[in-house]
């Protein structure tokens, strides 16, 4: 979110020479004084609520979440005014003094919205969430979460996770990553003797280049343009050149006043209901939103606040950076607190009651602590309390989770162990009624989810914008004249494990060419992660072709996700499409002394187990998933199948080495079967080495 500096600006201009004189010779040196902007108060309050809004998934808004960039742009006017007004006071910019005022608004009350989110989180989420939120916190107590959160976003295989409750400080992270750089600028700037046209031309290049590289990073990796400083530093930006025309602005006659404010409103609304979550984000999208706030600004400076003054606005506009503050980890652990989904009127209940959190935050901590003249007045004193609020944060937290890991007790209960694969139907029985997690469980619960194949850690596995095959990934006996080809996606690279087993086995070369999100079907998807059509798994699959064809293998073993996604430009159906792309991929990697095997997908959980486990030690069986639901699409795996059978494809169906006639367990025996919703661990996969040996016969 977020500008957080009180809503002060210049005052409008005088006249004729007066104005003049005021001015001098450089805008940076002679700002115009200072004056409370309600427009702006209203703004903020027009902002928090529309960002709220989407939080609480109100209709219609469904692009609420440009209240964001709105919050950009007023903070890059409101700093840059404030600094400038510094400037001409002084002739200098004080850093120390700019970055204690920022300590002292900004970190009071994100310290105590920080503890209390993972105090909360102790008590109500799923204990195994603790570390990874610990390591939130101390990246908002540096803040760095936007770069955390553009790491974990594009992390395919941790797309299943559930959000942190405090990824909302991301904004936060953004606009003090902006201010690392800013200040200083304008500094030297100034000291050079810096005038109102060198200015506005340095700030100018920054926000056009940072503009462009936004444009472009959002087509080939919109998750690190979401989420970048560098993507967003042109709406700060676009808020700072206003600040240095502010008094040029101030001059503007009530009918252009009130137009830009009602366009840039207009702008603003059209956005946040005509943008999706699908919106390739920010972009040139970003420019609506954007530029209508800077509208909005624009016409403010004449001093006419219009409906952004109404009295509730005001108030919301002062609550707005606690009430975004709280309301993200208030939506995010109630429904664990009450044990169930909230309905959107129980969402929007929770958000009016994190702006009672919100009011008392501004009225005992926010407000008191930023007017306290003994930090105001001594900014190395203010930059001490500020490094010692994010030290006692970060020592919290660290203390909460340290008490949550030790205080959960020992499981006495132990499983037999899993070995014989002849008996997996009595095993898997046998899981449906386990008393508790076993103490024995392997992996253990705190290490599952980076339980991956090798492969990944070997760059056998290539970025979502990266369309490369990756060569030779050959593992096995690399002298045999047998060579034996795994394809697909992460679901084809779950079987690694297995194979690589019986590659050693039966002396086979095993080749893995697999890349995550990207089926082996001949399909274009939308991938959510890049906001886009995913073009590069377009370009690997046929590169993959070639590569396969280039090593004559004796077999291709062939597995994906379940073709639950949307085909995109496909003629007829989807069941179609998705069967058509199967047969033309088959064709593709068929040729003579080639045995093609086709492995159905393996169930899906309803989310995360290692989570959902470890918050129901004592009752696993919470965690298991009915057959007729873990299968997904089972009419379009049915078509898929017999399709490519007709072909002389062999067949293999996994579901009974993963569920009875009736439910999926989670655990078999002392084996996790799954590393998050989906993904098969390594010793599972390992485990069904035998079963899986006995369908293959070149």
């Amino acid at each position: 979110m977020t500008e957080t500096t009180s809503t002060t600006a210049v005052a409008p201009a005088p006249r004729g020479p007066a104005r003049q004189a005021e001015a001098g010779p450089g805008v940076a040196t002679a700002p115009a004084p200072e004056r409370h902007r309600r427009d702006i108060e209203g703004l903020r309050a027009v902002a928090v609520l529309l960002v709220v809004a989407y939080h609480c998934g109100v209709p219609y808004l469904t692009g609420g979440y440009v209240g964001v960039d709105v919050f950009f742009v007023i903070s890059g006017f409101l700093i840059t005014g404030l600094l400038l007004r510094e400037a001409g006071r002084t002739g200098t910019v004080s850093i120390p003094r700019f970055y204690a005022r920022r300590a002292m608004r900004l970190l009071p009350a994100s310290t105590v919205v920080v503890v209390a989110t993972v105090a909360a989180s102790a008590l109500w989420l799923p204990p195994l969430r603790l570390p990874d939120l610990f390591s939130d916190a101390l990246h908002t107590t540096i803040y760095s979460m936007n770069w955390r959160m553009a790491a974990v976003g594009t992390d395919y295989l941790n797309a299943g996770a559930d959000p942190s409750p405090l990824q909302h400080f991301w904004s936060l992270a953004v606009e003090e990553q902006f201010y690392l750089v800013w200040p200083l600028l304008l500094l030297i700037l100034v000291r050079r003797g810096g005038r109102g046209r060198g200015l506005v031309t340095a700030l100018a290049v920054l926000t056009a280049g940072s503009l462009l590289f936004s444009v472009w990073q959002t087509r080939h990796n919109a998750g690190w343009a979401y989420f970048g400083a560098h993507t967003r530093a042109w709406e700060l930006g676009v808020g700072a050149l206003l600040a240095v025309g502010a008094t040029r602005l101030a001059r503007l006659g009530t009918g252009a006043s009130r137009a830009l404010t009602g366009c840039g409103l207009t702008a603003i609304v059209v956005a946040a209901l005509g943008f999706t979550a699908a919106t390739p984000f920010p972009g040139y999208a970003a420019l609506l939103p954007v530029l209508g706030a800077a509208a909005v600004i624009a016409g403010g400076c004449a001093g006419r606040p219009g409906l952004l003054g109404l009295p509730v606005l005001q108030g919301v506009g002062r609550l707005s950076y606690s009430w975004y503050l709280w309301h993200w980890p208030a939506l995010l652990i109630a429904p664990y607190a009450f044990g169930r989904d909230l309905a959107g009127r129980e969402r929007v209940a929770v958000a009016l009651g994190a702006l009672l959190l919100a009011g008392l935050t501004y009225a005992l901590v926010e407000n008191p602590v930023r007017h306290l003249a003994a930090l105001r007045d001594r900014p190395w004193r203010g930059l001490g309390v500020g490094a010692a609020l994010s030290l006692t944060a970060a020592g919290l937290c660290a203390l909460i989770t340290f008490t949550v890991a030790h205080a959960s007790g020992v499981n006495s209960y132990r499983a037999a162990p899993l070995t014989d694969a002849g008996r997996l139907q009595q095993s898997l029985a046998a899981a449906t009624t386990i008393p508790a997690v076993p103490s024995n469980l392997t992996p253990k619960l705190t290490v599952a989810v980076k339980d991956k194949p090798h492969y990944y850690r070997e760059k056998c596995n290539g970025a979502f914008d990266d369309p490369e095959v990756k060569t030779p990934c050959e593992y096995g006996d690399l002298a045999s004249p047998t060579t034996v080809v795994l394809f697909g996606d992460s679901h084809a690279g779950q079987w690694f494990p297995a194979m690589e087993i019986i590659a050693r086995q039966r002396h086979w070369k095993l080749a893995i060419v697999a890349k995550s999100a990207c089926s082996a079907a001949d399909t274009l998807i939308y991938l959510d992660q890049l906001k886009r059509e995913f073009t590069e798994c377009v370009q690997w699959r046929r590169a993959a072709w070639q590569r396969i064809r280039s090593l004559h293998p004796a077999m291709v073993i062939m597995a994906s996700t379940a073709p639950s996604n949307e085909a995109l430009k496909v003629t007829g159906t989807q069941d179609r499409a998705w069967v058509e792309g199967w047969k033309r991929s088959v064709d593709a990697v068929s040729g003579p002394g080639t045995t093609v095997y086709f492995m159905n997908d393996t169930p899906w959980q309803a989310g995360p187990v290692p989570d959902c486990l470890s918050a129901h030690l004592k009752d696993p069986q919470v965690c298991t998933r009915r057959r007729a639901i873990a299968v997904n699409v089972p009419q379009r795996r049915e078509l898929v199948m017999a399709a490519v059978r007709a072909k002389g494809v062999r067949i293999i169906d996994p579901l009974p080495w993963f569920c009875t006639a009736s439910r999926c367990p989670s655990i078999v025996g002392n084996l996790l079967v799954y590393r998050d919703q989906h993904h098969v661990t390594t010793s599972y996969s390992r485990f069904l080495a035998p079963l899986l040996s006995a369908q293959l016969k070149p």
